[in-house]
């Protein structure tokens, strides 16, 4: 059983007012997602949510099961998302092998027992993203190319948030349990994301900001629409967004996010739009 993970408690409304920097970003930032060949879990008391990464290089990573969880193997009761953020990989599945290429998907199913990371090069390594959720069902494990994905143009370059939404593991290509997750990449010139903002109490989300190019980075908004905060983000950084909170983002150039979410329902479109004038 590993012990890499650490564990993060649901904050309230109340609570995250109070907050100083320090404090928000101890709460809601995940500093360091990827680790060279171990994979480290944050653990989230919202609808139980585990973020994690792993850079294979010089071995191939299982996946193991980690204490919060009190199973005998970590998709036990749980289903997987993983997204390829680097170069060239492998995922096996029980015995089968998947290959991600960049910015590829993968969805494993509750009760896969066997499953492990490699990289084709050690000097370019895959960079696998991983979210995961508890699955009261068993769905088949699929790959979603960036092809396979659906796609949706939104926004303008006049707003400075024009940008290509791709839905990899959500419920028109892949039957899941909860677990939803895609891919916005801004276009050159626009750096706003999620806007105008929104919020779901219904479901939580995680966002990974990459891309970012060095130098860069993105403030990631949140908390509630008249009492908002920001944290700075730096590439290949994850930030949890509680159900009660917009989720939007600015950076200082252009970069791509990875959305995840779980919750209540798979209705992509179940938002609670906050009119951009009434922000505070």
């Amino acid at each position: 059983m590993s012990k890499n993970y650490k564990v993060r408690y649901a904050a309230s409304p109340k609570e995250v007012k109070r907050m100083n920097t320090k404090q928000l970003r101890k709460e809601f930032l995940i500093k360091k997602v990827m680790h060279k060949d171990v994979i480290k879990w944050t653990y989230s008391h919202y609808d139980r949510y585990a973020t994690g990464g792993v850079i294979p290089i010089k071995k191939s990573v299982k996946l193991e099961t980690i204490d919060p969880l009190k199973a005998n193997y970590f998709l036990e009761r749980r289903e997987l998302g993983i997204i390829n953020v680097g170069q060239k990989g492998t995922v096996t599945v029980d015995g089968t092998v998947y290959v991600l290429e960049y910015k590829e998907a993968l969805y494993v199913g509750r009760g896969c027992k066997e499953i492990s990371f490699s990289s084709d090069s050690e000097k370019n390594p895959a960079h696998f993203y991983l979210n995961s959720t508890p699955a009261h069902k068993s769905f088949p494990t699929k790959k979603v190319s960036q092809q396979d994905a659906e796609i949706v143009e939104l926004g303008s370059l006049e707003t400075a948030n024009a940008r290509t939404i791709r839905k990899l593991i959500v419920n028109s290509i892949v039957k899941t349990c909860q677990l939803q997750m895609g891919m916005t990449e801004l276009k050159v010139g626009s750096v706003w994301n999620t806007m105008p903002a929104h919020s779901h109490d219904r479901r939580m989300e995680v966002y990974f900001y990459f891309e970012v190019p060095e130098e860069q980075a993105v403030s990631h908004f949140m908390g509630q629409p008249k009492e908002t905060r920001h944290i700075w983000m730096k590439n290949e950084q994850a930030v949890i967004s509680p159900p009660w909170s917009i989720h939007a983002g600015s950076g200082t150039s252009n970069y791509v996010f990875i959305w995840g979410m779980a919750g209540e329902n798979l209705d992509y479109g179940d938002m609670d739009h906050c009119k951009i004038t009434e922000l505070r």
